[in-house]
């Protein structure tokens, strides 16, 4: 397979065959590579793609995404069946009767409830809390608790202990917060307006629920602070209680994980696989190297740094088979049927689509660094600069080489029914002429000297971490920045963890960064720089930019709505600058198509991979899941009109 580069990869053998000793002697029904190691598995705190995967395997929220399906639409999961009030915001799920923990114990409605205080408590410091603060009196308690452990802190509480505050805000969640356990199978919540994508929402792996008996025995109430203090024992292979179709039994970090089905799941017949292992390969190169013999049966991001003549070799064989691929696409297959369509061949392993992120470079927004050195980059103007002198076609066309759009926005273009994107701003990469560079770069070079940094503009230093070819991106823009603005710049690469650790302490000047749409509604790009937000790592603040999230949450006609959207992102791509986004994501997978189905083509890129059918094991009806057809032109042009998304009211 991938003659050409063979000899690249014979010599990471011995590397190979160092990562697969020690596992279990017997295969797994299904092995594939995840996007990292798993960071945690608790629900609550996840944020990173790899966790949320591992999330849908092990737990089952109340409904779920039909990822099959064009319009992603939203599908009964733990809920059985939903109402929703007249006015759109009063939402009654149904538990299904049979709907259980792996320990047998049923699935109660009040699981929910504990599950998702979790995640309004700021004890637990949620990345995703604002999502919740969709429900009535959210915002409310969680001020309220921000507040009172602030004043145990400094010494001015009225709560003579941790434990009489605890108490306290168990009746203030009780009083204030609208989401009720009205008997075991009956969830009740009042939104604080029409949320049209709530139920997506609901389908995110962060609304799952925890077992509670289990975190009872990993959490207690520090006496001294009054915080809620979390054991991480609770996730451990064996320990580890779940609701959904599998369970974890075995977990040796940086070597695998292991996971069995789930005999208590209510789905249980649905599974075509019984076992799945995860390898911990971190080396790009020996994820390539055991998926040829077939150690592993999907890699879910291939990052070798000779991917891009993979993908010249799947060209290749596209344009071999030009007349009866463009066929098959015009009757409407999706990239997988078309290559299981095709005729059997190495080079057509491979698979690249377009998907619902964007790749782009955060610039940190506060004053000052953490070491109290003056930020540039809180000036506009300096990010404004920056971010015009990014070469961005370069990246895609000479760093990247797969095809992947140069980003204008930071929502990827006609992704989201109903919204039109802004024009974004015009970047040095997207002018031929030298005069017209050297305009850009003349411009940018003025809004330096403008807001007083030309004679003492520091050493700029980008932050990344080691793996996925982030390197070679920093290594351009900062070829870029020296070029067109005379700027020395540093790389800064730190171990995935302590990049992780830096972006979200803004230990950092510019770092590299992307982000995945959670679910259907611009609000899942735009709500990450709304001050304040979990996921705001630029520490990015704008009260008109705010103000505009707000107007849209408020208006109920669904046109302006996504006008005043639109609008938000104008402010944050073409103003104010704490972001530039460089080019939209495409997936690129490795699996066979002729041995595995249930990998989903949809661009929002949720793979639910206890849908997996090997094809050729006996187990399960062995026929391929498919996404529905849609006729296209001979271009690739969709044919129809774009189906509106969850997020949109239709």
């Amino acid at each position: 397979m991938w003659k050409a580069i063979t000899l690249v990869i014979i010599a990471l053998g011995l590397l190979g065959a160092v990562v697969w000793s020690g596992g279990r002697s017997e295969r797994a029904d299904f092995t594939f590579i995840n996007r990292g190691d798993v960071n945690t598995l608790d629900l609550q705190r996840m944020s990173y793609l790899q966790d949320l995967r591992v999330g849908r395997l092990l737990f089952e929220g109340l409904v779920q995404n039909d990822v099959f399906s064009e319009d992603f639409r939203v599908v009964p999961a733990v809920a059985e069946s939903w109402e929703i009030s007249d006015g759109g915001t009063e939402y009654t799920f149904t538990i299904r009767e049979d709907a259980k923990w792996s320990n047998g114990s049923p699935v109660r409605a009040s699981d929910f409830v504990y599950s998702w205080r979790r995640a309004m408590l700021p004890d637990t410091a949620a990345d995703y809390y604002k999502l919740f603060a969709l429900i009535e009196g959210v915002q409310e308690f969680y001020d309220w608790r921000t507040a009172e452990l602030s004043a145990i802190a400094t010494g001015t509480s009225t709560y003579d202990s941790g434990a009489d505050l605890w108490q306290a805000t168990e009746a203030k969640f009780a009083d204030t917060v609208k989401l009720e356990a009205r008997d075991d199978r009956t969830l009740w919540m009042r939104l604080v307006r029409p949320t049209p994508y709530w139920l997506d929402i609901c389908a995110f792996a962060v609304f799952y629920p925890v077992y509670p008996p289990l975190l009872a025995q990993y959490e207690r109430i520090n006496p001294g602070t009054g915080r809620v203090d979390s054991q991480r024992g609770w996730t451990k292979a064996g320990t580890l209680i779940s609701n959904g179709p599998f369970v974890l039994t075995d977990w040796k970090f940086k070597r695998r994980m292991w996971f069995e089905q789930n005999p208590h799941w209510w789905n249980q017949d649905s599974l075509a696989i019984r076992t799945i292992e995860i390898p911990s390969m971190e080396d790009s190169n020996a994820q390539v190297l055991a998926f040829q013999p077939g150690a592993v049966d999907w890699v879910s991001d291939v990052t070798a740094a000779y991917r891009a003549e993979i993908y010249a070799q799947k060209q290749a064989f596209y344009d071999e088979h030009r007349d009866e691929y463009d066929r098959l696409l015009a009757e409407g297959w999706d990239a997988v049927e078309i290559d299981r369509r095709l005729p059997r061949d190495p080079r057509n392993m491979l698979q690249v689509w377009p998907v619902f992120g964007t790749y782009f470079y955060n610039f940190n927004c506060l004053p000052t660094l953490p070491d109290g050195r003056e930020n540039p980059f809180a000036d506009r103007r300096i990010r404004r600069a920056f971010a015009m002198t990014i070469d961005k076609k370069s990246v895609t066309d000479e760093v990247r080489r797969i095809g992947e759009p140069v980003a204008r926005t930071l929502i990827p273009p006609d992704s989201i029914g109903g919204y039109t994107s802004p024009d974004g701003m015009v970047h040095i990469g997207a002018v031929a002429g030298d005069a017209e560079r050297a305009a850009i770069a003349a411009e940018a070079r003025a809004l330096i000297e403008d807001a007083g940094w030309a004679d003492r503009m520091p050493i700029i230093e980008i932050l990344f971490n080691k793996d996925a070819g982030h390197d070679l991106i920093a290594q351009a823009v900062a070829k870029n920045w020296e070029r067109y603005l005379g700027i020395e710049v540093r790389l800064v690469t730190k171990e995935v963890k302590v990049y992780r650790d830096d972006l979200k302490n803004r230990n950092y000047m510019v770092a590299r960064a992307g982000w995945y749409g959670d679910y259907g509604d611009p609000t899942t790009f735009l709500g990450i720089n709304k001050t304040g937000d979990g996921n705001n790592d630029r520490a990015y603040s704008n009260p008109a930019y705010d103000q505009l999230l707000l107007d849209a949450g408020n208006e109920r006609d669904p046109v302006k709505r996504m006008q005043i959207l639109t609008e938000a992102e104008r402010i944050l791509i073409e103003e104010d600058f704490p972001l530039v986004p460089i080019f939209h994501y495409s997936s690129v997978y490795l699996s066979d198509p002729f041995r595995m189905s249930g990998i989903s083509t949809h661009a929002r890129s949720k793979q639910n991979l206890y849908l997996t059918d090997i094809l050729t094991d006996g187990i399960g009806p062995d026929e391929p899941k498919r996404m529905p057809m849609k006729p296209r032109s001979a271009e690739g042009r969709s044919l129809t009109a774009p189906t509106p998304s969850e997020g949109s009211v239709q």
